[in-house]
């Protein structure tokens, strides 16, 4: 073996460009397979720990009927307790089960601003600052001012629904909303924060204040329209979640993950399958080169080969060589490409891909980020070195066959 490794080396340089054309084709495909891979892995987190914070948490608890009204923010079904207790002891209930770290209530309702030339209209949420600060990422997005505090008449907006409502952090504005009641009431909060984030949701739309002050004003003390559930690790939710249906039989609650309030989720999770194949296929498109190569080197060399088999190396070394000789240019080349694709998806992966632009027109009740951060790994740069050295490999089976096939004194002919 050390001998036909060797060989196989001094070969690969008898026609360097041919065999750097080889190596650049696998490096460029396994560059593609790393970014890719970490592109993709990064829309799929993104998604789902977006959905998670702004959405639903791990598990998403509301009144049945809420759910099918969801979009229209309705404040006539909301999450008031089991019994005695209220909200504040069906909390504490839920709290209780294993692995529920958190409970968060949130109280939603639609809201508009005058500007004097047009409505301007938005979401409220009533939130636990506290809970908001240490579940979500909200923290990292704001960049002006401060969070909402409980007590305070004081609201937070995103860059966007400030410009439209030519407002700033420091100024007072005047907000209309329909209570439980369906009475109309106006009341003036003082902007304390502002958030720019890749989320058309937050920086467009929603505007937080106190929970407590939302249940004041909303004549709904005590109420919230949804609780998010935190459990401590998404691989629990399949064990919580049926002791939360237990612990709400019979009443007027439905519990879902968040996998089953996400439009998204479950089409992401096929594309993440549709992409597995179309890596193979793309290191498979650099074994083209790879294979016309070793066949344009097995014709260049019949009368070699047959003298090698004339002088005792058998059909099986004669394999062994040739795959030897596609297995270092599968290794090279796939090393070079999955260090210069880790290295691309490292950078794009702290700098971001920005496609605000382009998702302008998307509805911002998708709560998908326009920012996308790539998913930087040794374990997917190691995948994608593996999946081209082995059908780099593979692929050289072809001509390695080929070439031990030949029969030594018509290889010498030929020759």
């Amino acid at each position: 073996m050390p001998f036909l490794t060797k060989l196989a080396v001094k070969n690969l340089f008898r026609h360097r460009l041919r065999t750097i054309v080889s190596i650049v084709a696998i490096a460029f495909s396994v560059m593609i397979v790393v970014f890719a891979r970490g592109y993709i892995t990064g829309i799929i987190d993104s998604i789902s720990a977006d959905h998670i914070q702004y959405d639903s948490g791990h598990i998403k608890l509301v009144h049945e009927e809420y759910l099918w009204q969801e979009r229209l923010l309705p404040l006539n079904y909301p999450v008031d307790g089991l019994g005695e207790g209220g909200l504040d002891g069906m909390m504490a209930k839920l709290t209780a089960i294993d692995d529920v770290e958190m409970v968060i209530p949130r109280l939603k309702f639609g809201a508009m601003v005058s500007t004097g030339d047009e409505l301007i209209t938005m979401s409220g949420w009533g939130v636990n600052p506290e809970q908001e600060l240490a579940f979500t990422n909200i923290e990292d997005y704001l960049v002006e001012g401060r969070m909402v505090q409980p007590g305070e008449l004081e609201v937070v907006m995103g860059t966007k629904l400030l410009e439209k409502t030519g407002r700033r952090v420091g100024d007072k504005v005047t907000i209309v909303f329909n209570t439980a009641f369906n009475s109309l009431n106006g009341v003036t909060f003082r902007i304390v924060g502002r958030l720019q984030s890749g989320l058309k949701l937050l920086n467009e739309v929603v505007f937080f204040l106190p929970l407590d002050e939302a249940q004041r004003l909303l004549y709904m003390d005590g109420q919230a329209t949804e609780l998010l559930l935190v459990t401590s690790d998404v691989t629990k939710i399949d064990q919580v979640l049926p002791k939360v249906k237990a612990l709400l039989q019979g009443s007027s609650y439905q519990a879902l993950s968040y996998r089953e309030t996400s439009d998204l989720i479950p089409y992401m999770d096929i594309a993440e399958v549709i992409y597995n194949q179309v890596y193979i296929f793309l290191v498979l498109l650099s074994c083209v080169v790879v294979v016309n190569t070793m066949i344009m080197i097995v014709t260049e060399r019949t009368k070699e080969i047959g003298m090698m088999s004339a002088m005792g190396l058998e059909s099986k070394g004669i394999m062994q060589l040739f795959l030897i000789e596609g297995g270092i240019m599968g290794i090279v080349g796939s090393l070079i490409g999955a260090v210069a694709g880790s290295l691309i998806t490292g950078y794009f992966a702290e700098a971001g891909l920005d496609f605000t632009e382009a998702l302008e027109g998307v509805s911002a009740d998708i709560v998908f980020s326009s920012i996308i951060y790539p998913a930087s790994s040794v374990g997917n740069t190691v995948f994608a070195f593996a999946l081209g050295v082995l059908i780099v490999t593979l692929a050289c089976l072809i001509p390695a066959r080929r070439a031990a096939g030949l029969e030594p004194t018509e290889a010498m002919r030929q020759g």
